[in-house]
């Protein structure tokens, strides 16, 4: 077996004996002035990998230390420790990181300070634009160079709001969508069953008034003409009577004369007695005077007891029967009346109550006379 000698002549390296007893001394590694060590030939301390003695794996380990005191440095004799602790990586403590910035500023507790809002410029007539185009649509003076407006951007080219097409008849009437279409941006106005049910009630009092209207509108124009006509006297054809006064008939109460009067004969109010005129044709009439007592000079008005309510029974030209009130004054002289019952064929007073009755006064009609339309009214 060569000694320790022989290879260090030769330049090779000695590797430690891993069964020197105790007491024996630590071999050195010794080469050749020509040789490199380990660490000239790897500069970048990327040597090959050896096997490491578990000795130098952790340097500090205390089975290490006992280990190196019995048994001598052997490791440290060929530099592995050198080599494992160049291998390792330099690890520096971790520095502290900077706090981030906070993006809401530290307030009091209780009283934030609220984010204003960032400036915004809002639509409208730019500075300087007096002599600018107007937008056709808002009338907004705009840049010349502008396209669409500053204010409700719409084109600046357009022709200005179009006004909505002539709607249908049957749409103009009612809730049918008459209205204009909200603009985008608009909230309508809200619906509700409620208001559905009111614009259905009001349609339906609308057609009502319109049905009434037209079934009554003949007899609107007969009224209108009536009221503007010219009057003349109409004379009855015959008369009629449920008593009289002798030489008192009821031909006198139409006679046109106010000395004469008819009477019934019976004192005190003469309660449901009549006097009738009679029409050979159909005769419209408008106004009735009736003058009460025995004549028209207030000297003669407390000879005979005065009526007071008359019924009038009314017989149409078709033979239908009307009945209306009339009510006279306590006084002298002609009292005129409106009555317009159209076209009739008889017309019968009743007595219902007189003014200033007594046992020896009998009711009196002085005069009744009719009246219809003028026939100038055709001409």
């Amino acid at each position: 077996m060569p000694s320790p000698g022989t290879h260090a002549r030769h330049g090779t390296t000695a590797h430690p004996d891993t069964t020197t007893g105790p007491g024996t001394a630590p071999h050195h590694d010794t080469t050749g002035p020509g040789t490199p060590s380990p660490t000239d030939r790897f500069p970048d301390e990327t040597a090959p990998t050896e096997p490491i003695p578990p000795a130098t794996q952790n340097p500090h380990h205390p089975a290490d230390a006992g280990s190196a005191s019995g048994s001598g440095s052997g490791s440290d004799t060929h530099g592995m420790t050198d080599r494992a602790r160049s291998l390792l990586i330099p690890v520096g403590d971790p520095e502290p990181q900077p706090e981030p910035h906070p993006s809401v500023t530290p307030v009091l507790p209780g009283r934030p300070d609220p984010q204003r809002p960032q400036a915004v410029r809002a639509p409208g007539q730019e500075h300087g634009m007096d002599g600018g185009a107007p937008c056709p649509w808002c009338a907004t003076r705009n840049r010349p160079e502008r396209h669409f407006c500053a204010r409700c951007a719409m084109p600046m080219a357009g022709d200005g709001p179009a006004g909505p097409g002539r709607l249908p008849w049957w749409r103009r009437f009612g809730p049918f969508g008459s209205q204009e279409a909200p603009w985008a941006g608009d909230r309508p106005r809200l619906r509700r069953a409620f208001d559905r049910v009111l614009s259905w009630l009001g349609i339906v009092i609308v057609l009502s008034l319109l049905i009434v209207l037209v079934i009554n509108i003949p007899q609107g124009v007969q009224a209108t003409r009536d009221h503007f006509t010219k009057r003349a006297e109409v004379s009855p054809d015959r008369y009629a009577a449920s008593r009289h006064f002798p030489g008192h008939k009821p031909d006198l109460a139409f006679d046109k004369l106010n000395d004469t009067w008819w009477g019934p004969g019976v004192s005190e109010s003469g309660k449901g007695q009549w006097v009738e005129a009679r029409f050979d044709q159909p005769t419209r009439l408008l106004d009735l005077i009736i003058t009460p007592g025995v004549s028209i000079r207030p000297d003669k008005l407390r000879e005979s007891a005065l009526p007071h309510r008359l019924e009038a029974t009314i017989t149409g030209a078709d033979g239908k029967k009307s009945t209306r009130q009339i009510t006279l004054d306590q006084g002298a002289g002609p009292q005129r009346r409106a009555f317009r019952v159209g076209e009739v064929t008889a017309v019968r007073f009743t007595i219902e109550s007189a003014h200033g009755i007594s046992a020896k006064k009998q009711v009196a009609i002085a005069e009744i006379e009719f009246f219809g339309p003028s026939s100038a009214n055709s001409s």
